[in-house]
C-alpha cells in the first residue's frame, strides 16, 4: 500500500477556497517512521484524518504570495477523535487543540501566524490499542487581519461585530467587501450567555449576496431566511424596520457587521454616487 495518507484536491485561484482533504492513517506502511506530509494551498478549507496514526505535518500555504494572513483560526469538528493539533514555530511545538478538550469544548482557536506566508501544524496521534474508528478533522481559516490575533474566536469576531453604528465610509465599504448582503427584518434574537453570543434570526426580502447558502429562499412565500451571529455584548435587540445586514462568513455561520436602517443607507450611498465617492456600484432593483 501507498505511504501517503492525504489524497488533497486543489482549490480555484479565483476563489481561493479549498476542497475538503481526506486521507487515513491506515494507508501507511507498518514500518515507516516517517512524518506525512501534505500542503494546502487555500486560505480555508478543512482535512480529514481517518485512524490517525503516527503524525502528519499540514502546511498551510496560500497559493497568492503577495497575501498576508497574519491569523489562523481552527475549528475541529464535533467528533474530533484520535490527535492533538500542535502549531510549529522555529522548530518548536505548540499545542493548539489537544484531543479532550477538542471533544469538550468544540469551538475556534485562533493564533497569530509568526510567517504569514507559510504555517505548519503538526497532528499527533493518540496512542490506542484497537482499531476502532476515529477522525481527527478540522476546518482551518487564515485570515488578513493583524487586529483579530488572539486565543479564541470571539477576538477575532469582536472586531468585525464592532457594537457601535457604523459611520458613512464603513457602510459603503461594507456592502463592496462582506461576503453577505441582505435586505430584511429581524424575526427573532436569541442569547447564548454561556458563550457570549446572540443570533438574530433574518427575514428578508433581498439577498444581494452571499459567499454560501445561509439565506434560504422559502418556495412557498419567496421570503428568504437565515441566522446572523453576534456577541452577546452587542445587545441586540429585536425591533421593526427594514435593515440592511452586513458581514462575513467564518466556518459556515454568518457574523453580523454593519446593519443600517435601509432608507438611511440609500441616502448616504445615493450622496455619495452624486459626489463620486461611493466605492463600488450597488444595484438596488
Amino acid at each position: 500500500m501507498g505511504r501517503g495518507p492525504v489524497l488533497p484536491r486543489f482549490c480555484s485561484l479565483l476563489t481561493m477556497y479549498s476542497w475538503p482533504c481526506l486521507g487515513s492513517g491506515l494507508s501507511w506502511e507498518p514500518r515507516s517512521r516517517t512524518v506525512e506530509q501534505v500542503h494546502l494551498r487555500c486560505t480555508e478549507g478543512s482535512l480529514e484524518w481517518l485512524y490517525p496514526a503516527r503524525a502528519l505535518r499540514v502546511v498551510l500555504e496560500p497559493n497568492l504570495s503577495s497575501t498576508r494572513h497574519t491569523t489562523v483560526c481552527i475549528k475541529p469538528a464535533s467528533d474530533f477523535q484520535g490527535a492533538s493539533i500542535y502549531v510549529e514555530r522555529a522548530g518548536q511545538l505548540h499545542l493548539v487543540v489537544s484531543e479532550a478538550e477538542a471533544a469538550r469544548l468544540r469551538h475556534v482557536s485562533c493564533f497569530s501566524a509568526h510567517t504569514p506566508q507559510r504555517v505548519a501544524l503538526f497532528l499527533q496521534a493518540s496512542p490506542q490499542r484497537d482499531i476502532s474508528r476515529r477522525t481527527a478533522s478540522f476546518q482551518y481559516e487564515l485570515l488578513n487581519n493583524q487586529s483579530t490575533a488572539g486565543p479564541d474566536f470571539q477576538k477575532m469576531a469582536l472586531v468585525e461585530a464592532m457594537c457601535r453604528p457604523c459611520d458613512n465610509m464603513e457602510l459603503l465599504l461594507a456592502i463592496c467587501s462582506s461576503d453577505f448582503v441582505v435586505r430584511g427584518s429581524i424575526r427573532n434574537v436569541s442569547h447564548d450567555p454561556e458563550n457570549h453570543m446572540s443570533q438574530v434570526e433574518v427575514s428578508g426580502q433581498k439577498v444581494y449576496r452571499q459567499k454560501n447558502r445561509i439565506f434560504r429562499q422559502d418556495e412557498a412565500t419567496g421570503e428568504w431566511r437565515g441566522p446572523i451571529k453576534t456577541l452577546l455584548q452587542c445587545k441586540v435587540k429585536k425591533g421593526a424596520g427594514d435593515f440592511l445586514f452586513t458581514g462575513n462568513e467564518h466556518f459556515g455561520e454568518a457574523w453580523l457587521g454593519c446593519a443600517p436602517r435601509f432608507k438611511d443607507f440609500s441616502s448616504i450611498y445615493q450622496t455619495a454616487r452624486e459626489r463620486g465617492t461611493n466605492p463600488c456600484e450597488f444595484q438596488f432593483s
